[in-house]
Protein backbone atom coordinates (compact mmCIF):
# COMPACT_ATOMS: atom_id res chain seq x y z
CA UNK A 1 0.00 0.00 0.00
CA UNK A 2 1.44 3.45 -1.17
CA UNK A 3 1.09 6.23 1.01
CA UNK A 4 1.87 9.87 0.56
CA UNK A 5 4.69 9.33 2.71
CA UNK A 6 6.32 7.19 -0.20
CA UNK A 7 6.13 9.84 -3.20
CA UNK A 8 7.50 13.49 -3.75
CA UNK A 9 5.34 16.17 -2.16
CA UNK A 10 5.91 18.45 -5.10
CA UNK A 11 4.45 15.79 -7.60
CA UNK A 12 1.67 14.22 -5.40
CA UNK A 13 0.58 18.07 -4.58
CA UNK A 14 0.31 18.49 -8.58
CA UNK A 15 -1.91 15.14 -9.06
CA UNK A 16 -4.38 15.96 -6.03
CA UNK A 17 -4.91 19.44 -7.31
CA UNK A 18 -5.67 17.63 -10.35
CA UNK A 19 -8.28 14.99 -8.91
CA UNK A 20 -10.15 17.66 -6.78
CA UNK A 21 -10.45 19.55 -9.93
CA UNK A 22 -12.88 16.49 -10.86
CA UNK A 23 -15.09 17.09 -7.80
CA UNK A 24 -18.13 19.13 -8.42
CA UNK A 25 -17.81 20.40 -4.54
CA UNK A 26 -14.14 21.78 -5.21
CA UNK A 27 -14.86 24.71 -6.95
CA UNK A 28 -13.00 28.15 -6.87
CA UNK A 29 -15.15 30.84 -6.24
CA UNK A 30 -15.51 34.00 -8.52
CA UNK A 31 -13.73 36.15 -6.25
CA UNK A 32 -9.97 33.57 -6.30
CA UNK A 33 -8.52 35.48 -9.21
CA UNK A 34 -8.52 38.82 -7.74
CA UNK A 35 -7.28 37.77 -4.27
CA UNK A 36 -4.30 37.65 -2.15
CA UNK A 37 -3.61 34.67 -0.48
CA UNK A 38 -1.81 36.79 2.90
CA UNK A 39 -0.93 40.60 3.85
CA UNK A 40 2.32 39.68 3.40
CA UNK A 41 2.13 38.86 -0.38
CA UNK A 42 2.35 41.65 -2.97
CA UNK A 43 0.12 40.38 -5.78
CA UNK A 44 -2.45 37.69 -6.63
CA UNK A 45 -1.14 34.24 -7.57
CA UNK A 46 0.20 33.94 -10.85
CA UNK A 47 -0.92 30.36 -11.68
CA UNK A 48 -4.96 30.05 -12.58
CA UNK A 49 -5.31 27.25 -10.64
CA UNK A 50 -3.76 27.94 -7.55
CA UNK A 51 -6.90 27.52 -5.52
CA UNK A 52 -6.76 23.41 -6.21
CA UNK A 53 -3.02 23.73 -5.14
CA UNK A 54 -4.47 25.15 -2.07
CA UNK A 55 -6.99 23.14 -1.20
CA UNK A 56 -4.82 19.50 -2.31
CA UNK A 57 -1.75 21.15 0.51
CA UNK A 58 -4.17 21.62 3.03
CA UNK A 59 -5.32 18.26 2.70
CA UNK A 60 -2.08 16.97 3.06
CA UNK A 61 -1.43 18.51 5.86
CA UNK A 62 -4.41 16.99 7.08
CA UNK A 63 -3.27 13.65 6.19
CA UNK A 64 0.29 14.45 8.09
CA UNK A 65 -0.48 16.44 11.00
CA UNK A 66 -4.07 14.57 11.76
CA UNK A 67 -6.32 17.24 13.35
CA UNK A 68 -5.81 20.64 11.80
CA UNK A 69 -7.65 24.06 12.12
CA UNK A 70 -8.01 27.19 10.49
CA UNK A 71 -6.08 29.42 12.75
CA UNK A 72 -2.52 26.90 12.84
CA UNK A 73 -3.07 26.69 8.82
CA UNK A 74 -3.10 30.40 8.88
CA UNK A 75 0.49 30.30 10.71
CA UNK A 76 1.57 27.59 8.38
CA UNK A 77 0.41 29.96 5.05
CA UNK A 78 1.73 33.28 5.90
CA UNK A 79 5.04 34.51 5.61
CA UNK A 80 7.01 37.52 5.99
CA UNK A 81 5.93 41.73 5.32
CA UNK A 82 8.03 43.56 3.79
CA UNK A 83 7.41 46.57 5.68
CA UNK A 84 9.80 49.16 3.75
CA UNK A 85 12.25 50.38 5.78
CA UNK A 86 11.14 48.80 8.72
CA UNK A 87 12.04 45.59 9.81
CA UNK A 88 9.95 42.61 7.62
CA UNK A 89 7.22 40.85 10.06
CA UNK A 90 5.24 37.72 9.60
CA UNK A 91 2.12 37.77 8.93
CA UNK A 92 -0.92 34.94 9.02
CA UNK A 93 -2.44 34.03 5.94
CA UNK A 94 -6.14 35.01 4.73
CA UNK A 95 -8.43 32.73 7.08
CA UNK A 96 -11.37 33.06 4.81
CA UNK A 97 -9.45 30.95 2.05
CA UNK A 98 -8.78 28.37 4.00
CA UNK A 99 -11.88 27.62 5.80
CA UNK A 100 -13.69 27.29 2.67
CA UNK A 101 -11.57 25.37 1.27
CA UNK A 102 -11.98 23.01 4.64
CA UNK A 103 -15.70 23.87 4.03
CA UNK A 104 -15.30 22.27 0.55
CA UNK A 105 -13.49 19.34 1.94
CA UNK A 106 -16.19 18.75 4.22
CA UNK A 107 -18.77 18.70 1.70
CA UNK A 108 -17.13 16.53 -0.33
CA UNK A 109 -16.64 14.30 2.09
CA UNK A 110 -13.26 14.41 3.08
CA UNK A 111 -12.98 15.67 6.18
CA UNK A 112 -15.01 16.16 9.31
CA UNK A 113 -14.88 18.02 12.57
CA UNK A 114 -13.53 16.80 14.99
CA UNK A 115 -14.27 17.43 19.15
CA UNK A 116 -11.85 16.37 21.84
CA UNK A 117 -8.51 17.20 23.04
CA UNK A 118 -7.71 18.83 19.72
CA UNK A 119 -10.60 20.62 18.07
CA UNK A 120 -10.26 21.10 14.09
CA UNK A 121 -11.00 19.15 10.99
CA UNK A 122 -9.79 15.76 10.60
CA UNK A 123 -9.25 13.38 7.34
CA UNK A 124 -12.26 10.65 6.89
CA UNK A 125 -11.94 7.02 5.83
CA UNK A 126 -12.99 7.99 2.56
CA UNK A 127 -10.55 10.87 2.36
CA UNK A 128 -7.57 9.05 3.20
CA UNK A 129 -8.35 6.37 0.89
CA UNK A 130 -8.65 9.01 -2.12
CA UNK A 131 -5.38 10.76 -1.22
CA UNK A 132 -3.71 7.19 -1.04
CA UNK A 133 -5.53 5.93 -4.21
CA UNK A 134 -3.61 9.60 -5.41
CA UNK A 135 -0.39 8.64 -4.25
CA UNK A 136 -0.45 4.91 -5.95
CA UNK A 137 -0.92 6.70 -9.06
CA UNK A 138 1.90 8.90 -8.51
CA UNK A 139 4.32 5.83 -7.32
CA UNK A 140 2.95 4.17 -10.71
CA UNK A 141 3.99 7.33 -13.03
CA UNK A 142 7.66 7.92 -11.89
Amino acid sequence: MTTIYDVDAGKFNNALAEELKKIKEFEAPAWSPFVKTSVARARVPAEADWWYKRAASILRQAYIKGVIGVNRLKSRYGGRQDRGVRPAEFKKASGKIIRLILQQSERAGLLKKTEGKKKGRELTKEGKKFMDDVAEKVKIIK
